[in-house]
């Protein structure tokens, strides 16, 4: 029971109400008495939040090689671009109505591990189909089993990753909120590591690309299998009196979240729009940046020729690129994370850096590197740092200001609102496609990739002037504010009292 005063009223002394669980969008209410918030210790949610790390893996083999495997089966260049459009269409309606139906879900099994089980099975089926598209069908027809096979792994994908920040965010506190959404970007760059490296098994990884999705959904069911081992969920339960939601209730949870959300999610919003312009010309298009515009090579090229040897070499320089990249990220997580724990600098003024250092590397990579490739390599692996701050600072205040709105009395929507922010990354993605396509139509690929890196670097210039006009003033330093003007209220108040004259 939390003490709970009516908007616009003041509430009598000892007033209270069930208040639903942290994430419930609405619905009927709670029934019974909740049981104390069991504390967790932080080697458990580390555990519990490990599925990241093989998501991650995903994302980072197939972001960089799905327009590369499209050209390989027959695709053209500019229609290869824009089939990867798919993941951010996808992900900007699927993350926020899965987030919703997560939030409401009142199974015996808890609200996360259902949509989790759910997306990794799914994922299993759509990985097989999409990957083995050129040995079930004929090569010239391969492609158009492919291409459609590849817009539902994105949704399958999207339904698998949606449910892990939001258990975590559930069990973990308050302090523990910020720190473990950088723990889920140190476990981003483990994938990443892991993801590039994996590209150096074969010279042309897309020749290939059944075994190394088989491995990488083994490597997801494994994590996930030990995440389950470990969390515990409480399951959400309904009035039974209550009227039953309707089939459209999750959209209209989205709907409802969106005008209801604080104008901090709308100011962080923004930012990451821009900021993922940038990240995806790097995670989508840097490998074929390096193989086409950096050493002008050629997937089909005859074997044995300069061409495919060329194309080998961009392949093992975006590798070790990504692998540095990849330390990098881990680097910088934990420094933001010592840096948000030990001192009282402000979240704004560690994510801005962070954004304008890969505002820098893009610029660089449009107008410097030329063939230069050792040049590129360190361009790409600086370019992480956005990508590091947007994972780590956005979700962690927009986590923070639920709990603090959990406490006033409010029914908040973790999963939701954190899959809205989600769905500003993929807007940025599809600007990013969508130019870069629209280029294609007109230039080489060799002199289009070039110009997505302008169009990178200026996004993230303007996001990091944004992201310096954050307001994540301290829930302390509020108080005070709001204390002290109380206090001044009330001298101004005595003062004027004191000035009548008193007959």
């Amino acid at each position: 029971l939390v003490p709970f005063k009516p908007p616009g009223a003041i509430a009598k002394r000892g007033t209270s109400v069930l208040l639903p669980m942290a994430g419930d969008m609405g619905g009927a209410p709670l029934v019974g008495k909740q049981a104390p918030r069991e504390h967790w210790p932080l080697w458990k949610l580390i555990i519990i939040a490990l599925p990241q790390l093989g998501v991650q893996v995903l994302w980072c083999f197939l972001g960089p090689n799905s327009a590369e495997y499209m050209l390989h089966l027959g695709m053209g260049p500019a229609l290869a671009t824009l089939n990867n459009i798919a993941g951010p269409i996808t992900g900007f309606f699927t993350g926020p109505i899965v987030g919703a139906t997560s939030d409401g879900l009142t199974s015996k099994f808890g609200r996360r591990r259902p949509v989790i089980v759910t997306g990794l099975v799914l994922t299993w089926v759509a990985g097989m189909l999409f990957t083995l598209a050129e040995r079930i069908f004929p090569s010239h027809n391969a492609v158009y089993f492919a291409a459609p096979m590849y817009w539902v792994m994105d949704v399958t994908i999207n339904i698998l990753q949606t449910p892990h920040r939001a258990l975590v965010a559930d069990l973990a506190s308050d302090e523990q909120q910020v720190p473990m959404q950088v723990i889920f970007v140190i476990f981003m760059a483990m994938g990443n590591f892991l993801g590039f490296s994996i590209m150096q098994i074969y010279d042309v990884p897309v020749e290939h690309m059944f075994e190394l999705t088989l491995g990488i959904c083994l490597l997801n069911t494994f994590c996930i299998g030990v995440q389950f081992m470990i969390a515990r969920e409480t399951p959400l339960q309904r009035d039974p009196d209550a009227p039953k939601p309707s089939s459209c209730a999750p959209v209209l949870n989205v709907i409802e979240a969106v005008k209801s959300s604080p104008r901090l999610l709308y100011h962080l919003a923004a930012v990451q729009c821009l900021v993922w312009i940038g990240n995806t010309a790097w995670n989508n298009y840097g490998e074929m940046w390096f193989t086409h515009s950096v050493f002008r090579g050629h997937a089909d090229a005859p074997a044995g020729s300069p061409a495919r040897e060329a194309y080998h070499n961009g392949v093992r320089a975006f590798s070790l690129g990504g692998q540095s990249r990849s330390c990098l990220q881990l680097a910088s997580a934990l420094l933001i994370i010592l840096l948000l724990l030990k001192t009282t600098i402000r979240p704004r003024l560690v994510y801005a850096p962070c954004i304008f250092i890969g505002a820098a590397a893009s610029l660089l990579a449009a107008f410097a590197v030329g063939n230069i490739g050792a040049f590129g390599i360190a361009c790409f692996a600086l370019s992480v740092m956005p990508e590091v701050g947007s994972f780590a600072i956005p979700f962690g205040l927009v986590a923070t200001l639920n709990k603090k709105a959990e406490k006033e009395g409010k029914v908040v929507s973790t999963a939701l609102q954190m899959s809205l922010l989600n769905c500003c990354v993929t807007v940025g993605q599809q600007i990013c496609t969508l130019s870069l396509a629209a280029i294609m139509g007109r230039l080489s690929m060799e002199m289009a990739l070039p110009l997505i890196f302008m169009l990178a670097g200026g996004a993230q210039a303007i996001a990091g002037s944004g992201a310096l006009l954050l307001d994540d003033k301290p829930e302390e330093e509020e108080e005070t504010s709001v204390e002290a003007n109380e206090d001044l209220s009330c001298s101004d108040s005595d003062m004027e009292s004191s000035s009548v004259p008193v007959c």
